[in-house]
């Protein structure tokens, strides 16, 4: 979103999220018995951060987002916004603004009908509804489409319509349900920017549930992966990325090669691990919850950082398959029985490896991590 105009005067309501101890429990019809689709989860929103749920689906995340919204009410567990709980409030009386995957827009209302709605229903003065809306206007740079119609606008421009229905009420916490999934890849990608800028510039507590991994890195201050209704790992994009504590974790956000070793001690700080006949040295091995000495464990390691050469190296294997995406190559190494997934970036500026290859593979060290 452009930063060239002021920012308008929304008051500073958004407050912090918290749920304790937050459990959900739906019985099925079919069989009669219970589902546990949220278990005993715990998760701090601070005022201002915009928080990302992410995970397979039937993981929990939208259910979660429906808890905090009112559309669903916890089995068990509490729901703070600010210094309320709202557990058991309706949505009405939580003041938060929800922007949906359908845009949900009224067709028989003009755009700034659709923006205004909110504000009719609190039953505000005339005066600041017209001074409010127009100012969301213009924020969301729609000025000039005022007395449009939701279908004469794209699908970009019906996204920025929702937000701004959102935004105008000035919600203490803004829920996202998805809302980027019914566009097209590069119109995604923009709008995702343009969502991150307006969370910032406006400081509203945010929580995001989509499925796109590349969205959650890009948009979040924190990034929550779950499964099975419990929380598997919760961080930074980097964090998430560079230092995942699970199997699961690791190969769910991008992608990931696990090779098989024992864990051979300590040298410091380091990890020493064995892999064929080579003892690998990891100097940030992360947590290694589990790991026990003389017991199995792998080296989780991103594709991009695996160095490929016809020289001499740790890991020989054979490449089994070559792919051109243009800015990488892909490339897959079998080592042993086991498959290698490598990238290697600006192709034209390095060897080039062709199907049944004899190629030896070194790790970055320091960007590996001691899974169980």
């Amino acid at each position: 979103m452009s930063n060239q105009h002021e920012k308008p005067a929304f008051s500073k309501k958004s407050s912090g999220v918290i749920l304790k101890d937050v459990t959900k429990i739906f019985q099925q019809p079919d069989t009669g018995k219970d589902f546990v689709a949220v278990n005993h989860i715990d998760l701090e929103i601070q005022d201002g951060e915009m928080v990302t749920l992410l995970g397979p689906s039937g993981c929990g995340k939208t259910t979660t987002l429906r808890m905090i919204s009112g559309f669903e009410y916890p089995t068990s567990g509490n729901i703070f916004i600010g210094e309320r709980d709202v557990a058991k409030i309706p949505p009405n009386k939580r003041g938060i603004s929800m922007v949906f995957q359908s845009y949900a827009l009224f067709p028989h209302m003009n755009i700034w009908e659709n923006i205004a709605y909110g504000l009719r229903v609190e039953k505000l003065p005339q005066d600041e509804i017209i001074r409010r809306t127009n100012d969301v206007v213009e924020l969301m740079q729609l000025k000039g489409m005022e007395k449009r119609f939701p279908n004469q606008l794209s699908g970009g421009q019906q996204q920025r319509v929702a937000l701004a229905r959102a935004v105008v009420i000035e919600p203490s916490v803004l829920l996202f349900d998805e809302p980027l999934s019914n566009l097209d890849a590069k119109l995604r990608e923009s709008m995702r920017d343009e969502l991150r800028a307006l969370q910032k510039r406006l400081g509203i507590t945010s929580l995001y549930v989509t499925h796109d991994q590349s969205e959650a890195m890009a948009i979040s201050d924190r990034v929550v992966i779950m499964k099975d209704g419990n929380i598997m790992q919760q961080g930074s994009p980097m964090e998430i990325y560079e230092q995942p504590t699970s199997r699961f974790v690791a190969n769910f956000i991008g992608k990931a090669n696990f090779i098989d070793g024992t864990f051979k001690g300590r040298d410091g700080e380091a990890a020493l691990v064995d892999v064929g006949r080579h003892t690998f040295s990891i100097p940030a091995p992360g947590k290694m919850a589990g790991v026990t000495e003389g017991g199995a464990c792998c080296l989780a390691v991103r594709p991009e950082s695996i160095l490929l050469s016809k020289e001499e190296g740790p890991l020989p294997g054979t490449v089994s398959r070559a792919t051109y995406y243009g800015a990488k190559v892909e490339y897959e190494v079998i080592l042993g029985d086991q498959p290698i997934i490598v990238e290697v970036y600006n192709p034209q500026l390095t060897e080039r490896f062709a199907e049944g290859d004899q190629v030896h593979m070194t790790l970055i060290d320091r960007c590996v991590r001691v899974l169980p």
